[in-house]
């Protein structure tokens, strides 16, 4: 590019030189043939409007008017040959000529300079409409990529490439490059963790490699992809150039952008289509089961009743109730789960007696484990306490439906209620002497369908719904849920709710 520029220098000095030294010998006959003096100084003038017109900038068109007005002194004044001047009313007339040769010479380059501009401007805007008039045909990210690589290379004649980026912000395996006019290839990308380290380090608007200069593409969030233009191409761009790759790289963004936001619009609305689907499924098939496994947990009950514990069919009956009742509470989950999902989840709110609902709750238990002593701990006042009684039991039955499942037949389990008055909230508490949670699964467990991996989980059965709808039911009533283990074993979940009237629904 300097090399360029020398050139260009030597080849405007040149002109110079050459148009005043035309304009001398045509003054020179002008003089021969005795025209008049305002001839030769207008021949003069109009040499330095040439020079300014094949030239580029202010200083070539003043340079030809000092030379202009010294080639008129030395060649047309007396004495002739010499520099000096015999009548000084030249001044006047030399003070005229490179006054009017500065301002020709100005206006020239400024008219000249004006329709550079113009039909850069021009160049610019048409290129820019070429690019995203193709750019609204394409059909996936790989075709904005091969659009603007053909459209760059056929401005910049040159073989520009395009390496796209993943939606995790990873560069792809393989670029994009143009070959020939018709023609593009692939090529693999050989070190991607090393240019991806030279893109998130980018502190200038390109980075200079082995081969390429590396233009990133950036999105609203990310980068989407990273323009490639070959070092001889990139070395050579003008000014003009560089502005219209900077205008054609937030173009295709632009476009990469909306093919994106599109396709997520697209995917997020197959993914509510086939959530709602699913939700409707297993609402559909939650009720289904609900009353005839209340039949059966009737019916087993009542058979229990009927035989001595002795007797082996007592056994197969309760074996049916439990199996039954651990179905129960499955589809009682799942129907808990489509509500939260649905944004159905309506609580009605109501002043409850603590005692009351964790009586609920154990009672519920007892029937699923009569074996188990359960340890409550309540406040000796009344405590009321804002909540929807229903499914605060629910969240009970489950963590207490946890802590039998991962605590041993002897092991204690408790429940314990208090108020934290200075917090305004009821703190409920249910902790085991269980095996705990293991820490790979403490940030998971309340997420949905998680279930723990540990030997006593595996001898349970959970498809990892019981937490998650029970957080969800805390937080809707304003409080909070959280997990941890026992100093000396055991896990120990806690859930606050407010206390305030105006918690109300």
């Amino acid at each position: 590019m300097a090399e360029n520029n020398r050139d260009e220098h030597r080849s405007y000095i040149l002109t110079v030189f050459l148009f005043i030294a035309a304009a001398t010998g045509i003054c020179l006959l002008f003089r021969f043939l005795r025209f008049p003096e305002t001839n030769i100084v207008v021949v003069y003038i109009l040499s330095v409007l040439l020079t300014a017109r094949f030239t580029r900038g202010y200083a070539y068109g003043i340079a030809a008017t000092v030379i202009a007005t010294c080639m008129f002194n030395y060649f047309f004044t007396e004495p002739y040959f010499t520099l000096s001047v015999n009548d000084p009313t030249y001044f006047v007339t030399f003070g005229i000529m490179t006054v009017t040769s500065i301002i020709t010479s100005a206006l020239t380059t400024k008219v000249k300079q004006n329709a550079l501009e113009a039909r850069e401007k021009e160049a610019e805007a048409s290129a820019l409409y070429q690019l995203t008039s193709h750019l609204s045909d394409a059909a996936d990210i790989s075709d904005i990529a091969g659009i603007t690589v053909k459209t760059i290379s056929d401005i910049l004649n040159c073989r520009a490439a395009c390496l796209c980026f993943d939606e995790n912000g990873q560069p792809e395996q393989s670029f994009i490059q143009q070959k020939n006019t018709n023609e593009q290839i692939r090529r693999n990308v050989e070190d991607k963790e090393s240019l991806l380290r030279r893109m998130e380090n980018l502190k200038a608007a390109y980075v200079v490699g082995a081969e390429f200069y590396d233009w990133p593409i950036n999105g609203r969030e990310a980068i989407l992809g990273i323009l490639r233009i070959p070092n001889e191409a990139a070395e050579q761009m003008s000014d003009a150039q560089l502005r219209l790759l900077r205008s054609m790289l937030e173009s295709a963004a632009l476009a990469m952008d909306s093919f994106r936001s599109a396709q997520e619009r697209i995917n997020s609305k197959e993914e509510v289509a086939q959530e709602r689907y699913r939700s409707n499924l297993l609402r559909a098939i939650s009720h289904d089961l609900r009353t005839p496994l209340s039949g059966i947990m009737g019916t087993s009950e009542m058979l229990m009743g009927m035989t001595d514990p002795e007797d082996s069919r007592y056994a197969l009956a309760e074996g049916i109730y439990k199996d039954a009742d651990w179905l129960h509470s499955l589809v009682e989950n799942i129907l808990g789960l489509t509500r939260l999902q649905d944004s159905r989840l309506a609580l009605n709110k109501q002043m409850e007696a603590v005692e009351e609902v964790i009586g609920v709750a154990v009672m519920a238990i007892g029937k699923r484990a009569p074996e188990r002593e359960i340890a409550v701990h309540i406040p000796d006042t009344v405590m009321l306490v804002p909540m929807d009684a229903k499914l605060i039991d629910q969240v009970l039955v489950n963590l207490l439906d946890n802590a039998i499942k991962h605590t041993p037949p002897a092991g204690e389990i408790s429940v314990t209620v208090r108020e934290k008055i200075e917090e305004g909230v009821a703190v409920f508490t249910v902790a085991d002497r269980g095996a705990g949670i293991a820490s790979v699964d403490m940030s998971h467990i309340f997420q949905m369908f998680y279930t723990t991996h540990g030997k006593e989980a595996d001898s349970q059965r959970g498809v990892g719904l019981g937490l998650a709808i029970c957080e969800s039911i805390v937080k809707a009533h304003g409080g909070t849920l959280s997990a941890k283990n026992r100093k000396n074993g055991g896990a120990e979940f806690t859930f606050t709710l407010p206390l305030e009237a105006e918690n109300y629904d």
